[in-house]
C-alpha cells in the first residue's frame, strides 16, 4: 500500500512540471537586436606559376640560339669570317652549313661571294677560300675577329690591315690552308678552322649582335609580315640565288638557279632569317681627280657609314626595313616601319647584300 502512495506522488509531480512547462511564455528577442553570425573560414589558393621565361638564360651571339649547356671555351669562341667562293666551279661547299650567318655580296663579272660566320661551331675544315675585297672589312668590322682569305689586290690588304682588321690569308704566310683532290685550283683551297683560331690573337666572341624574339613565334616578320613562299634574288644573269620556304621545316631553303644549293655532305642550305639589304656600290677605279688608282677596278659594297632599305623574311612571313651602319667597326642597326629593331627568330640567317646600281641590274621578288 505504501508503495502505490509513492508512486501516485511521482506521477502528479511529473504531470504538473509538464503543464507548467506547457503555460510558460515564449521567449522574446528585444527589438533592434544584432545576432552575429560566426565568421566563415578562410581559405587562401595558391599563388599561379609564373610561366617559365622562354629566353635562354645564354645564348650565342650570332643566333641567339640556346648556349646553357655550351663549355666556357666554345662560348668565347671568336667569329671566324672566312670568304667562300660561290661559282659553279666552286660548288658543292664543305661545311658551309655550319655557319652562323652567311654574307652574300657581289663582286665582279655578276657573280656573287660568301663570308662565312662560324662561332657557335667550328667544322674541321672549310672551303674553298678565295680572295678579299675591298668591302669586307666593313662588313664583318663589327665582330671582332679574323678576316680569313686567299689572294687580294695589295692595295686592299693594305687598306684592311691599316683598319685593325686581323688577317689569315696565305699572301702573308698564315698557316692551316691545304688543297683538296676534288677540284681543280684555284676551286680547291680550303682550311683548317681550329689553326685559324689559333692565329686570331686574342679575339673572342662578341657579344649578341641582333635582337631574337623567344618565342620565336614572336620574331617581327612572323608578326607582321605578308605571306611568302619565294623570295627571288637576281644579282646578275650569272647570279640567281633563290628561297623558298618549307613549312615541314620551318627554315628557308636556298637554291641556285633550279638546283637546290647542297654543300659536300649533301645537306641543302638553309636559313631561320632572310635579310635583304639593297645597297649602294661603286667601282674601286673611281677615285678622287688626279689619283691614279692601283689594280684593277673591282665593285666595291657601301655599308660603313651607310643607310639603306630592305627586307626581312622570317617564318614564311617578310617585312620592309631600314638599315644602317655608322662606321666600320659599328653593327648593322635594322629597323621597321616604326622605327623598332626588328626581332629575328634564333637560328641562322643569310644577309643578301643586293645593289641597286652597277653594270648589272637587279631584282628581288617575292611570290
Amino acid at each position: 500500500m505504501m508503495r502505490l502512495r509513492a508512486l501516485g506522488v511521482t506521477t502528479l509531480v511529473t504531470a504538473a512540471a509538464l503543464v507548467l512547462a506547457a503555460c510558460a511564455a515564449p521567449s522574446v528577442m528585444a527589438p533592434n537586436t544584432t545576432v552575429q553570425a560566426s565568421a566563415p573560414a578562410v581559405t587562401r589558393e595558391p599563388a599561379p606559376t609564373p610561366p617559365t621565361d622562354p629566353k635562354p638564360a645564354i645564348v650565342f651571339p650570332l643566333t641567339g640560339l640556346d648556349a646553357t649547356a655550351a663549355s666556357a671555351a666554345v662560348l668565347k669562341q671568336p667569329v671566324l669570317s672566312v670568304k667562300i667562293e660561290n661559282t659553279e666551279a666552286a660548288r658543292p661547299q664543305t661545311n658551309l652549313e655550319y655557319a652562323d650567318v652567311v654574307m652574300e655580296e657581289n663582286v665582279e663579272y655578276g657573280i656573287s661571294r660568301l663570308i662565312a660566320l662560324f662561332q657557335s661551331n667550328y667544322p674541321k675544315q672549310v672551303g674553298p677560300i678565295r680572295s678579299m675585297r675591298p668591302m669586307d672589312r666593313n662588313i664583318i668590322g663589327q665582330f671582332g675577329g679574323p678576316l680569313i682569305f686567299s689572294g687580294a689586290q695589295q692595295r686592299f690588304i693594305d687598306q684592311a690591315a691599316a683598319s685593325g682588321t686581323v688577317l689569315i690569308t696565305q699572301d702573308i704566310g698564315s698557316g692551316g690552308f691545304f688543297r683538296t683532290s676534288d677540284k681543280p685550283p684555284p676551286h680547291n683551297l680550303h682550311g683548317y678552322l681550329a689553326s685559324f683560331k689559333k692565329q686570331s690573337k686574342g679575339a673572342v666572341a662578341p657579344p649578341t649582335q641582333w635582337a631574337f624574339a623567344y618565342p620565336e613565334t614572336g620574331a617581327s616578320a612572323t608578326l607582321a609580315g605578308k605571306p611568302v613562299k619565294t623570295i627571288d634574288l637576281r644579282f646578275s644573269p650569272y647570279a640567281h640565288p633563290h628561297w623558298k620556304w618549307s613549312a615541314d621545316r620551318n627554315l628557308w631553303l636556298r637554291y641556285e638557279g633550279d638546283s637546290p644549293h647542297k654543300t659536300a655532305s649533301g645537306k641543302q642550305l638553309t636559313a631561320t632569317n632572310v635579310v635583304i639589304l639593297y645597297v649602294t656600290v661603286r667601282m674601286t677605279g673611281e677615285t678622287p681627280a688626279g689619283v691614279r688608282p692601283h689594280g684593277i677596278s673591282v665593285p666595291e659594297t657601301l655599308v660603313a657609314g651607310k643607310k639603306g632599305k630592305g627586307f626581312v623574311a622570317t617564318g614564311g612571313k617578310y617585312i620592309p626595313v631600314t638599315w644602317s651602319k655608322k662606321s666600320q667597326f659599328k653593327p648593322f642597326v635594322v629597323v621597321d616601319v616604326n622605327g623598332d629593331a626588328v626581332a629575328l627568330a634564333p637560328g641562322q640567317s643569310w644577309w643578301e647584300l643586293v645593289p641597286t646600281n652597277g653594270e648589272f641590274s637587279t631584282k628581288v621578288t617575292f611570290s
